[in-house]
């Protein structure tokens, strides 16, 4: 692709290239803060490799290398791209969504588990595996830019996009962001955190306002780019379709420059939503924006009937007539050079290069399905000596019921689904229905052909297993009566571009194009007549559940990827122990939610402040379903012995032992909250540690958790600035936000 290559000095390329991968940061399960990476080196030298090639551009040069060629354009499927410029060497950029897997189209790509599912394996690890693997896909199918993943808060349980993100809690969600990052730009990838900021409804997402104060926007929805930008240096950042307090996010001066680039020290490119983004181009530019996306060849000429575009030659125009400065432009190419060179692309373009290696991502598939299933409920049902979890491999007689668990396991739709790669086994129920009014985003959930219940079967060769579809919920109950155990698969199917308007299980009416029945009243049914019900659930997001009472069984499965089901039978046959931990909390009403439905007004307020996700339930003294960080296991911990030590440098080393009191080898998530100072204003916990740590049957262990002072400053909005507040300080340590058997600590600061 480039014709004319640029010999900026005499260190080789390659060899720089292999160096910026060398000192990317390992992941840290036991302290989720990360140091800063020390790589001013390999910057410095991506500077000048910049400034020289840029002095070469012509003008017409600078505006092709920061605007799209179009929706559709990219020869790979992808959904950008940037055509290169040969004669300067700059290779062809082709850039495809890759949130859960690469969402390109492609022959061969794996659809990994949801990242809300990753999330609550509160594993690091797990995710830069899963970062690591995606980035060699992308790599080897010749794309630059992998679009994602994504730290929009959980603010509302509702929102369609929640099981493409990373939960309620801002810094769980940048730990795993963080490494996410590390871990694809490790692959010679740029990678591409998004949506910058305040994007948490899709109601309304092209032009609502979200109201946030100035404390809230940077303790909850900033701080997890915050801790990605100053620790894995993402090439590329992407700016939201909403406004921020009454200016768009990808025309606002304040995040763009004032915020991500000025005071955070971002040297990357700022990189348009698609399409209604951006609206007006001296305003964008000069605010920070350095890239739209997917732009298109002409901006006066609509394509689609969507708006036209704006950083074509509208943007050359107003460089022209001085209404965006040359300097502005001259800063947005640079920023597209120096990430070019630093990350490795410029030296050694991807091309399409071989196959993915499907044995190996769905190997890990598998392993991340497993380990991110939360148990919520493992009850002894009545009459019976033993919880109903994990399944006897003796059992005689299981019957299976509903969610299509006869062919495959729903997974959630939008940009961030990875195409089915053999076909959907499940068809749309309403195929006139089958995509919104837009013809963009299809409203049919796609499903990945791995049956949990052949993987049952597989299980318990000699045991009659048997399937019931839930259409006739009286025949499946009646079935279960007779059985030792009965299964009912329960799904929710979430996607962008639509909220939900409840948190009930979707039935035929509230969605008719993936349900055929009231799937509540098939739970009832059937766990009124077999005491040992277990309920599985493939779902985006928390769901009410009015029959809890009456089934002793609940597995939160997410949606679990290409090897979801076999995944499902290794948890439920204790192969696995489950160890997720929820990165949401499930409400037992909206009533109980701070906002009583999605907003569909122009402004979208966000008045509970900082009493998001579990700080609500908190503050409010509100009892939860299920709460932040809860999940069970097949074995039991305590936790003893906590003590705390403010270090010099200000971070409180807490210590305290962890012990295995149960029969089953497991892994627990011991969690670090924190109450601060009353003179923080906060009257609630945070999250400022973590550790998960596997255990053998009766083993002890004394686990250190490293607080770093970052979590626990507050934003003095008076001074636009962090502080520590003096005070007393409580550390507690537990097993989810609300376990009752928390351990405690106080300690001055």
């Amino acid at each position: 692709m480039p014709r004319f290559h640029f010999k900026p000095t005499a260190l080789s390329l390659l060899t720089l290239s292999l160096a910026a991968c060398s000192t990317l940061q390992a992941p840290n399960t036991a302290t989720p803060d990360l140091p800063t990476v020390a790589q001013n080196d390999l910057d410095s030298t991506a500077d000048q490799q910049a400034r020289a090639l840029l002095a070469q551009m012509t003008l017409d040069e600078k505006i092709q290398l920061v605007h799209g060629a179009g929706i559709g354009s990219s020869p790979l499927g992808g959904g950008g791209f940037i055509k290169g410029i040969p004669r300067l060497g700059i290779p062809d950029l082709n850039m495809a969504d890759s949130a859960a897997g690469v969402n390109a189209g492609i022959q061969g790509a794996v659809a990994y588990p949801a990242p809300i599912a990753v999330a609550s394996s509160w594993d690091p690890n797990l995710t830069f595996e899963l970062g690591t693997q995606i980035g060699k896909e992308l790599r080897v199918r010749g794309f630059a830019v992998g679009l994602g993943s994504g730290a929009n808060m959980a603010r509302d349980p509702r929102y369609g996009r929640n099981w493409e993100y990373l939960g309620e809690d801002p810094f769980l969600a940048g730990t795993f962001l963080t490494q996410r990052t590390l871990a694809v730009q490790a692959q010679y990838v740029i990678s591409n955190p998004k949506h910058l900021v305040g994007n948490e409804q899709e109601t309304n997402r092209f032009y609502s306002n979200s109201v946030i104060d100035e404390r809230t926007l940077r303790e909850i929805y900033l701080l997890p780019f915050e801790m990605t930008v100053k620790t894995a240096q993402p090439g590329t950042i992407m700016c939201a379709y909403n406004l921020v307090n009454g200016s768009k996010a990808c025309e606002s001066k304040t995040l763009l420059t004032d915020i991500l680039k000025t005071e955070w020290g971002f040297k990357g490119v700022v990189m348009s939503d698609w399409i209604f983004a951006l609206t007006d181009t001296v305003r964008g530019a000069n605010a920070g924006l350095d890239e739209e996306q997917p732009g298109s060849q002409d901006d006066y000429q609509s394509v689609y009937g969507l708006p036209p575009s704006n950083f074509n030659q509208k943007l050359k125009a107003a460089v022209l007539n001085g209404s965006v400065p040359m300097s502005r432009l001259d800063d947005m190419v640079f920023r597209k050079l120096r990430t070019l060179y630093r990350y490795g692309i410029m030296q050694n373009p991807p091309t399409v290069s071989g196959s993915i290696d499907r044995a190996t991502g769905e190997a890990l598939a598998q392993k991340a399905a497993s380990q991110s299933m939360v148990l919520l409920k493992n009850a002894v049902p009545t009459g019976s000596s033993s919880s109903v979890l994990p399944i006897s491999k003796t059992i005689q007689k299981i019957v299976v019921i509903g969610g299509h668990a006869d062919v495959g396991v729903m997974n959630g739709g939008g940009s961030a689904a990875v195409i089915p790669q053999d076909g959907n086994p499940v068809p749309c129920l309403t195929p006139g229905a089958a995509f919104d009014p837009g013809g963009v985003f299809s409203k049919c959930a796609p499903y990945y052909k791995s049956s949990p219940l052949q993987a049952i079967k597989a299980k318990v060769p000699g045991a009659t297993v048997t399937y019931y579809s839930g259409e006739d919920s009286a025949a499946a109950a009646n079935a279960a009566a007779t059985a030792d155990l009965a299964i009912v698969f329960a799904t929710q199917f979430t996607s962008e571009n639509m909220d939900l308007t409840d948190l009930n299980l979707p039935n035929n009416t509230t969605d008719p194009a993936n349900q055929a029945y009231d799937q509540n009243n098939l739970i009832a049914a059937v766990s009124a007549k077999q005491k040992r019900t277990v309920v599985v659930l493939e779902n985006g997001g928390p769901v009410k559940m009015p029959w809890i009472s009456s089934v002793p069984g609940i597995l939160e499965a997410w949606y679990p990827g290409v090897r979801g089901g076999q995944a499902i039978a290794d948890v439920l046959f204790g192969d696995v122990n489950p160890s997720g931990k929820l990165p949401v909390t499930f409400p037992k009403t909206e009533a109980d939610l701070p906002q009583k439905a999605i907003s569909s007004a122009s402004d979208v307020p966000y008045t509970e402040g900082l009493k998001m996700g579990y700080r609500w339930y908190d503050s409010q003294n509100i009892t939860p379903l299920f709460p932040f960080g809860h999940g069970l296991s097949y074995t039991t911990f305590s936790t003893s012995s906590l003590i705390t030590t403010k270090e010099a440098n200000g971070d409180v080393t807490v210590r305290f032992t962890l012990k295995n009191t149960g029969v089953r080898a497991g892994a627990e998530v011991a969690q670090v909250y924190a109450a601060l100072p009353a003179s923080a204003g906060e009257p609630f916990k945070r999250l400022v540690g973590w550790q998960k740590v596997n255990l053998q049957p009766g083993q002890a262990t004394q686990v250190t958790v490293t607080v770093k002072k970052e979590r626990l400053n507050i934003w003095d909005a008076s001074n636009h600035r962090w502080v520590t507040p003096a005070g007393t300080y409580t550390f507690f340590v537990g097993n989810s936000s609300r376990d009752p058997g928390m351990v405690s600590a106080a300690r001055s600061y």
